[in-house]
């Protein structure tokens, strides 16, 4: 499935948190098991397009998940999308960012302002996130409730 944008990923907007957390639990729902891979296809900010494969089994299934619950056809969703994907592959990639969720037997409980700021923090030209202004988003201290 091919995505065409006429506009960098870098000049897409920014979401609500609440979004965000509703496309995680969609995501988090989904039943997608045969989810096709997607190409999103943005214009290059200066030079020739961009292209980004998703095609991972899973994510694809999660951008299923996100276009049936929000479409994919405008320039919100499909940031939302993106900042679906860049923050699960934060998780599983980046050791600094373990602290801000705490994976539970139900699924993974991400706390809000790390939420917050994947849903704020600008992307790149290639759809994911800057880990180092993301992190300038983020609070210096990490407390979790004892509950």
């Amino acid at each position: 499935m091919l995505h065409l944008l006429n506009r960098a990923a870098s000049s897409l907007p920014p979401v609500s948190r609440r979004d965000l957390e509703l496309a995680w639990e969609a995501a988090g729902d989904s039943t997608w098991p045969e989810a096709p891979p997607r190409i999103f296809r943005f214009a290059g900010p200066v030079g020739p397009a961009i292209d980004l494969l998703i095609a991972d089994s899973d994510a694809a299934a999660w951008a299923a998940a996100v276009e049936w619950r929000f479409g994919l056809n405008s320039a919100h969703t499909i940031s939302l999308c993106l900042r679906l994907l860049a923050m699960v592959a934060l998780m599983a990639q980046a050791g600094w960012a373990r602290g801000w969720f705490a994976l539970e037997r139900d699924g993974a409980n991400i706390r809000p302002e790390f939420m917050q700021a994947a849903a704020l923090v600008p992307l790149s030209n290639a759809g994911g996130f800057d880990e180092t202004a993301l992190r300038a988003l983020l609070p210096n201290q990490i407390t979790w409730d004892a509950n």
